[in-house]
Parts: C-alpha cells; sequence; structure tokens
C-alpha cells in the first residue's frame, strides 16, 4: 500500500510498504480523510522533533526514521482483531493519535496524555493517517455516527482546540482574543462561541480574516498592521481586557500582545507549538498577576468534541479549504501551506 514516510528534514517520501495487520485488541481502518498539521510542517522543515531519529528509537513504538505520517484521520473499520468489543467492521471512527506507557507517575495519575514516553502515531511511529490503512489499538479509536468523514478528519485538532479551552478555564459571558487564525485558531474560536463566549481573533492575513468572519467564529477581527489590539480589546471589553487569550501563532510579538492585552488576574494558554524559544516579558506577568498556561494535546477530550459536531454547535465545513491525492501531499500541500498558507485553512489529503 501507499504511505507518506518521513526520512529527514526536507525529506517526505511516498512508499510502498506492507499492509499492517490485525492483532488482539486492534481494529484496521481504510482511511477515508487525513489533515495536514502545523506539528507535521514543523517536522518537515525542521525535523526530527516527536519523529524519532535514526539510531534513537522510540522507547514505545520501537520504530525510528522513517516513518509513515499523518495523525488527523478518519475513516472505517474493515477488520476486527479479537477481543475489539465495541466496534464492528463498517464502523466509522476517528483516532486519537497516542502511545503512552500507562506505567509513570502521570499515567497511573490519568493524565496520559502527559505521559514521561508519550509519543504520537503518525510522528512516532504505528503507521500513520497519510496511508491507505492502518491497525490502531481499540482504546484509541471513537466512533463518530453519522459526521462526514471529511469534516471528521478535524475531530482531532478540535480536540486540541478543546482541551485548550478547558485548560483556560473559560465560561459563558467570558470574552476571549485569539492570537493566530490558523486551523487551531479558529478552532478553538469555534469551541469558545458553542460556550457563549465573545471571540475576538487578532490576525495579519487576509484569507485568514476573512475565513474568521465568514465562518461565524469570531465577533471582532483586528489586523494587528492597521490596529492597536490593546486599546481595541480596551474598548471592546469597557477598559476592562480580555478574561482569556490564546496564543495559537508560536510568535512571539503575539504572546506579547496577549499579555497586554488580557485583564488582570487574566489567562493566557499557549497552544503553539514553537520553532524556537521563546521570550516572556516577566514583568507583565507579576504586576498583573497573569496565569500563563501550557496546553498540549489532549486527554479525554475526543467524545465531548465528537457531541460538540454531533449537536451541531460546532460546524467543520467551513475550515476544509482543500483535499488532494496522496501523490500530491508535497506539492500542492506541504508547499501550499508553507509557501502560501495565506490561501488554504486546512488541506485534507485522500490516501
Amino acid at each position: 500500500m501507499k504511505a507518506a514516510r518521513f526520512y529527514a528534514r526536507n525529506d517526505l517520501r511516498i512508499d510502498d510498504v506492507p499492509e499492517p495487520e490485525v492483532r488482539a485488541g486492534t481494529v484496521k481502518i481504510q482511511v477515508a480523510w487525513c489533515g495536514i498539521c502545523g506539528t507535521d510542517l514543523h517536522e518537515f522543515l525542521e525535523g526530527p522533533i516527536f519523529v524519532p531519529a535514526p539510531e534513537h528509537p522510540h522507547p514505545l513504538s520501537g520504530e525510528e526514521a522513517p516513518v509513515t505520517m499523518g495523525h488527523e484521520f478518519s475513516g472505517t473499520i474493515v477488520e476486527v482483531g479479537e477481543s475489539a468489543d465495541g466496534l464492528a467492521v463498517g464502523d466509522n471512527v476517528v483516532v486519537e493519535p497516542y502511545f503512552v506507557c500507562d506505567e509513570c507517575a502521570p499515567c497511573k495519575a490519568g493524565n496520559y496524555h502527559l505521559c514521561t514516553k508519550m509519543g504520537f502515531i503518525g510522528l512516532s511511529g504505528g503507521g500513520g493517517g497519510l496511508s491507505e490503512k492502518i491497525v490502531v489499538d481499540t482504546r484509541w479509536v471513537h466512533k463518530i455516527g453519522d459526521i462526514p468523514l471529511d469534516e471528521a478528519a478535524l475531530i482531532e485538532p478540535l480536540s486540541v482546540a478543546h482541551h485548550a479551552v478547558t485548560r483556560s478555564g473559560a465560561k459563558t459571558g467570558d470574552v476571549a482574543l485569539i492570537g493566530g487564525s490558523g486551523p487551531i485558531g479558529l478552532l478553538t474560536a469555534a469551541v469558545l462561541k458553542s460556550m457563549g463566549v465573545t471571540t475576538i481573533i487578532s490576525e495579519l492575513s487576509a484569507a485568514r480574516k476573512e475565513k474568521a468572519r465568514s465562518s461565524g467564529v469570531a465577533d471582532y477581527v483586528i489586523d494587528p498592521s492597521q490596529e492597536d489590539v490593546q486599546a481595541r480589546v480596551q474598548e471592546i471589553t469597557d477598559s476592562v481586557g480580555a478574561d482569556v487569550a490564546f496564543e495559537c501563532a508560536g510568535v512571539n510579538a503575539v504572546l506579547d500582545t496577549l499579555l497586554d492585552a488580557v485583564k488582570p488576574a487574566g489567562v493566557v494558554v499557549n497552544v503553539s507549538i514553537w520553532g524556537r524559544p521563546a521570550t516572556v516579558d516577566m514583568q507583565k506577568l507579576v504586576l498583573k498577576e497573569i496565569d500563563l498556561r501550557g496546553t498540549i494535546a489532549y486527554v479525554r477530550d475526543h467524545a465531548e468534541t465528537i457531541k460538540l459536531v454531533q449537536d451541531g454547535k460546532v460546524d467543520l465545513k467551513p475550515f476544509i479549504t482543500g483535499r488532494i491525492a496522496l501523490e500530491d501531499l508535497v506539492d500542492k500541500g506541504f508547499d501550499t501551506l508553507i509557501n502560501h498558507n495565506d490561501t488554504a485553512v486546512k488541506i485534507l489529503v485522500h490516501p
């Protein structure tokens, strides 16, 4: 079968690989759609990061580069192994793409997303969604009912957004400032809107500003090259400041702006994966008693995230801006998102 494999920085190949075999407690999934994630782009440009480097196999998967990529995927179960209770051939599903040890202190405390050996399917081994088929342990497989399979490929990044919002403590009636309206910024705004939170998005890209408006996830859109974000937030909030803010760009200037615009005793959540170390003006945290919080992926978020979509509280259709074949992954997928990212939000691949 065909699979997109990461070998090294700027070296991603479409290979013929053996089809995986089901084991006890697993199911085989025919992949329908797989999204290209910002993390995939970081690996391609700067990796290996989450991909285990050659001669340094991942402690749980035992794999090293080259590995099959893709962790935002949906599909249909085509084979069921022994003891795969609750799942059947024909079920449409998404995957919570984890490897965890179940033995370290975070795992035993229920925080499996903080596992000391944690890895991601599609980055750390175990196959990936940028392939025709994948075999996954049943614990990570979630049925999606009648959610269309293309939209379901966005359940994984929506779960990232859901977990970030949960970490923030945002509640109905709050005002949230989102720095950056790439896929995660837009989906974070979508989760907040579903809760009755007023959303302000700060973004430079014309196409992404328009997507924030047309999708209905932003109550206000600010272009920081044209307006003073802090002053505009003060105006919107009657001089109070935003209750919560979300850094979704991985850009230091954005983080600095959020620290300025959030209210005293407010919360700033860093959602993005940074390509380089950031600097933080600690005086801003100290003098305003700001909480700066990290967030990684998700933990027990998928079920509630799926329900948000099934109940019509989040509409994923507007965020899909391209569909391509696996053979076009680099030329029409990665290249577009790296060099022309103002023209696309989420590109889906059909293996």
